[in-house]
């Protein structure tokens, strides 16, 4: 007797509405989002997978039947054949979604780039594909205008990788040089030609001969000597106080190692700057130190040569220095002064004093010179540096970093300050002698 398999689900209830609704959704998807997209795939990669487990199951009935009753019979037939036929339109559902979806991301990414490119290259040229180039040539246009597109044509695209932004533009990295590149900085040259020593108090008095009446004579045995007469004045040179400060943020401090060196060594030089500008040039008002410029003898020759020049008029002011019984050990002028009398030539057109090939370094008349912006270009000083005035130094350059300091601490700010305290005393003037070039 033979026997007949009879199946689980009837072959109405396998293919109801669920599959042909899938089918005809995949139709329809045309204006669909992609979430929407997604969704309705994955409904039909589910509803795929249940008819494919359908299939095999129908495949393993038709295979029993077969082996118990030599036939299959034509219910098991016909099932197998709507479900393939219902699988073969799942398939094809499947691919036009996944096609469909491939296309969305496409144009997404596509208008992602163009929109990079232009913020990239603010507005400006965009690196095209080779498909654009194509669609876009000149060639290609008359190609079809003009001759109908029959026959062939050949469009050259030129698509090297370049620099360009949407090319290798954007994997450039620039090289990054940790050198902070600084204004220049003068060279300091007036506290070296001064004696210098230090102090602990806030003032330094010291007592100055304002007369010398000498009336030493040789005498005769047993008659009175001659009294001489000798005066001295106090005087003071109080300590005086050069600072400054910065703001500057903590992150930048601890995230840009070189900035504290940079930062201290600019504070450094603005104390330095104004205290050379102080030690030549100070007035002595208020908190300013008395320089050497206002402390010193005025110029007044010996005598006048004729056709005087500024190597006439320097040889004089040592001179002054010499007969006052301080021989002079420098020169301060300022570095445009001394290149015009560096410049100066005879009649010939021949350097009066300099060899331009053997510069042993700035000297005139064997004292060295000191060229410094700090004097004015028509000024000149003059003297004996080392015996006439001395520094004295009450705290060095100081640097130091606090938080503690208005609202720093709740704003994370850090404040820099920059100190140092001096006196200078202006001991012998008529040792030091200034005065104005006459052209």
């Amino acid at each position: 007797m033979s026997k007949h398999f009879m199946p689980r689900y009837s072959v109405a209830a396998l293919m109801a509405a669920r599959p042909a609704g899938l089918v005809s959704s995949v139709r329809n998807e045309a204006g669909v989002d992609a979430a929407k997209l997604e969704k309705l795939l994955g409904d039909v990669k589910s509803e795929l997978t249940r008819v494919g487990d359908e299939v095999k199951k129908t495949a393993e009935q038709a295979l029993q039947q077969a082996k118990d009753a030599g036939k299959t019979s034509d219910e098991v037939k016909s099932k197998a054949d709507e479900l393939l036929t219902a699988q073969a339109k799942l398939n094809d559902a499947q691919n036009k979604l996944t096609g469909r979806l491939e296309q969305l991301e496409t144009r997404n990414t596509d208008i992602e780039q163009k929109l990079a490119s232009r913020r990239g290259n603010g507005g400006g040229d965009v690196v095209k594909s080779m498909g654009q180039q194509v669609a876009e040539s000149e060639d290609l246009k008359n190609f079809v205008n003009k001759s109908g597109a029959k026959g062939s044509i050949r469009i050259t695209v030129q698509n090297a990788i370049t620099s360009a932004t949407g090319s290798a533009g954007d994997l450039i990295v620039p090289q990054r040089d940790t050198e902070i590149v600084g204004i220049p900085r003068r060279q300091m040259t007036i506290r070296q030609l001064l004696s210098v020593g230090r102090t602990t108090s806030n003032s330094v008095e010291y007592a100055r001969m304002v007369t010398r009446t000498n009336n030493a004579a040789v005498v005769a045995e047993n008659t009175q000597k001659a009294e001489s007469a000798y005066a001295w004045e106090p005087r003071d040179a109080p300590v005086r106080t050069i600072a400054h400060w910065v703001p500057v943020s903590r992150n930048a401090m601890d995230d840009i190692p070189q900035l504290q060196g940079e930062i201290d060594g600019e504070l450094r030089y603005g104390l330095e700057l104004v205290e050379e500008n102080e030690i030549l040039k100070g007035d002595g008002t208020g908190q300013h130190i008395l320089g050497l410029v206002p402390e010193a003898t005025a110029y007044a020759p010996a005598f006048a040569p004729a056709d005087e020049t500024d190597i006439d008029t320097l040889r004089l002011a040592l001179l002054q220095a010499s007969l006052a019984e301080y021989p002079a050990d420098g020169i301060v002028l300022h570095p445009t002064r001394w290149a015009k009398i560096e410049l100066t030539k005879d009649g010939d057109l021949r350097y009066i004093f300099a060899n331009v090939i053997q510069m042993a370094g700035p000297q005139l008349w064997g004292r060295p010179v000191i060229a410094t912006q700090a004097m004015d270009e028509d000024e000149f000083l003059t003297g004996a540096f080392r015996v006439a005035a001395k520094i004295y130094d009450r705290m060095d350059v100081e640097v130091l970093i606090s938080s503690e300091d208005r609202d720093n601490f709740v704003k994370n700010m850090l404040t820099v300050r920059a100190e140092e305290r001096l006196a200078m005393a202006v001991k012998r003037p008529a040792a030091l002698v200034t005065g104005e070039f006459i052209g």
